[in-house]
């Protein structure tokens, strides 16, 4: 009898909220219409199950859930918003979202090479480690024969498809790297040591996917590792102690190079020939201080890869890297990491609006997070870079007074874990480190080459184990879903180019 009693309570209850949803007190406000018009959208939103022709797999560096909230906020806050309200490119409805996984095999802190390996592999990897088997060993070349993985470039190009590497940092690092080279350290960027036949440098390999097809578009940072050591070229200066000139053999294959953003603008981006570009000697320039006539932009070089690989009536497999979002977190200096983060939400976008989303998957994602870290309690709209202001007991932006902690100075909204920015200073003592706060104005804490407060001191501020989250949207995008292991993202790749 209780049983049926509550079934029949639930199924009145039931249908009297159902009936009354106009007249509820809060149906007027802006925030209960906008919740109805998401679940709508939500509701409208139809799995693509079309074969993928083309797939692009975005990763911006070291860009987890908290420096992307991070990233919100700044880019609002640049568009004359109070931030917490904004919606970068990836986050609205369309794009189906999960959380991912990132530790490597051995290792709950991951690192950017196994992890990228992981997403072109379907495989989780080991530390320092790209794209080889889980009996492969860091530093070891005698274990690569045997434990080298197939790619999803090499199979692209099986399938006729053109492959191409776009990134901020230096093609030869971790993430772009992964696309195309397989080594037992991911450091053997322009070397690898003496007595190792098992592998070759990881600049050496880009070529050699270059001749084998597998690469058709390469763009990015590293050209040091490209050129004979002393060699000048189009503004680099190459560093190989072999003196092999791999410009010179890529060229020799009849690949166009560009060295600038004038050679960038003349590249024939009618898929005829490969292309190599390589615009600084190591990363490229932080996007806070990238002058338009030295290097293009992320978005630039997303633009000219798409419009490249599109020539091909078969597809292709473009990854794209936001590279220095990682770089300024490990200096602390969260300011250059938003405005990269910003690049690389505006790269989404031009993705997004030259393709299909009929053909096209894109997936949105980072390859691992940083121990950045967030105060409390700050009122709306506090600047993301600058001091924690209180919450207002009227209106909605935050009041003018400047929250303070325990010691009676200011703290901004951004810390860090660790890194450069410690709060403790070495003594005299090997394990001497004492120290307080300094005091703080808003003025020094938006300056652009602020270095964030921190706990412990480290030369280089660490990455952190959190999940991050990835976004898709296209053919098979709704298979991102849940929590999920970072070498899925891979197998929904996979899946959606050979869906039948």
């Amino acid at each position: 009898m209780k049983t049926i009693v509550c079934t029949s309570l639930a199924l009145a209850l039931t249908g009297s909220v159902a009936f009354a949803q106009d007249a509820l007190p809060q149906a007027s406000s802006q925030w209960y219409k906008d919740g109805e018009a998401a679940i709508q959208a939500i509701l409208d939103r139809q799995p693509n199950t079309n074969r993928a022709k083309n797939v692009i797999l975005l990763i911006a560096d070291g860009n987890g859930v908290g420096t992307n909230y991070a990233t919100r906020l700044f880019d609002g806050q640049q568009k004359g918003m109070l931030g917490e309200e904004n919606v970068l490119p990836y986050e609205t409805p369309e794009f189906y979202s999960a959380l991912v996984k990132t530790y490597n095999i051995n290792a709950q802190t991951p690192d950017s090479a196994p992890t990228a390996g992981s997403m072109n592999t379907g495989v989780k990897q080991r530390f320092n480690l790209i794209n080889l088997g889980e009996e492969a060993i860091h530093d070891d070349c005698s274990t690569v024969e045997g434990n080298q993985l197939a790619l999803f470039s090499e199979m692209m190009t099986e399938a006729g498809k053109s492959v191409g590497v776009v990134s901020t940092a230096r093609l030869t690092h971790a993430t772009p790297a992964a696309v195309y080279a397989k080594t037992a350290n991911r450091n053997w960027e322009d070397a690898v040591p003496e007595g190792c036949t098992a592998q070759k440098d990881i600049a050496t390999q880009l070529i050699d996917a270059m001749e084998a097809g597998t690469v058709d578009f390469a763009m990015g940072g590293g050209g040091r590792y490209f050129l004979p050591k002393d060699k000048e070229m189009g503004g680099l200066k190459g560093r190989r102690e072999d003196n092999v000139d791999l410009v010179e053999r890529a060229t020799g294959l009849g690949a166009q190079f560009a060295s600038d953003t004038a050679g960038f603008q003349s590249l024939k981006l009618d898929g005829s020939s490969p292309v190599l570009a390589l615009f600084n000697n190591s990363h490229m320039e932080y996007e806070a201080d990238r002058a338009d006539n030295d290097e293009p932009s992320l978005a630039d070089m997303t633009k000219a890869a798409i419009e490249y690989l599109s020539k091909n009536e078969g597809g292709y497999y473009l990854e794209i890297e936001a590279g220095r979002v990682d770089h300024a977190n490990h200096d602390g200096n969260a300011a250059r990491a938003m405005r990269d983060g910003v690049a690389f939400a505006e790269a989404v976008a031009i993705a997004d609006e030259l393709t299909n989303d009929e053909d096209t998957l894109i997936i949105v994602t980072a390859d691992h997070e940083h121990a950045i870290a967030f105060n409390g309690y700050c009122g709306r709209g506090s600047a993301i870079l600058g001091l924690c202001y209180d919450v207002a007991q009227v209106g909605i932006k935050h009041s003018d007074k400047v929250l303070t902690a325990d010691d009676g100075k200011p703290y901004t909204v951004i810390g860090y874990l660790n890194g450069t920015g410690s709060v403790l200073k070495k003594g005299e003592g090997e394990n001497d480190y004492t120290g307080s706060r300094p005091d703080l104005d808003q003025e020094t804490a938006t300056d652009l080459d602020y270095v964030q407060q921190a706990l412990i001191p480290k030369s280089s501020e660490t990455h952190s184990g959190e999940d991050v989250a990835v976004y898709a949207k296209g053919p098979w995008a709704h298979l991102v879903d849940g929590t999920i292991e970072q070498n899925v993202i891979f197998h929904v790749m996979n899946h959606a180019v050979n869906a039948q």
